[in-house]
């Protein structure tokens, strides 16, 4: 068996949700993992803030340092959860489970995690 990143996308990250959808956001990924972790599939994950986050980027050979990400531009990412699967298209199955999907444009994206030694 092997483990897989699911990467929560979110595509306009300046639309901030209502405490109230916010509750009910949480209830359903909160219940959407409990299904995976039933499964004893669901290792970890995290969501990600915004507050004091910096980008470094290469440029000239340098790095650059900026503010940011921020919810103004066109795509955030979230968050992050790991679990076990059979196949990525199991992997997948569990990330077409994901209420971040509710929102217009939001995607999730399903990678393998490369075992230590190398090998995939």
């Amino acid at each position: 068996m092997d483990e897989y990143m699911l990467i929560f996308r979110h595509q306009d990250g300046s639309k901030i949700a209502s405490p109230e959808q916010m509750q009910i956001w949480m209830k359903q990924t909160m219940d959407w993992i409990a299904k995976i972790s039933a499964q004893n599939k669901y290792i970890g994950g995290n969501g990600l803030l915004f507050d004091d986050a910096r980008v470094v980027t290469a440029k000239d050979s340098k790095s650059v340092v900026t503010d940011g990400p921020f919810g103004e531009i066109k795509e955030t990412i979230g968050g992050y959860m790991i679990v076990r699967a059979e196949s990525l298209e199991e992997a997948v199955e569990f990330a077409k489970g994901s209420p971040v999907l509710q929102g217009e444009g939001n995607s999730m994206e399903v990678r393998k995690i490369a075992k230590r030694d190398g090998i995939h």
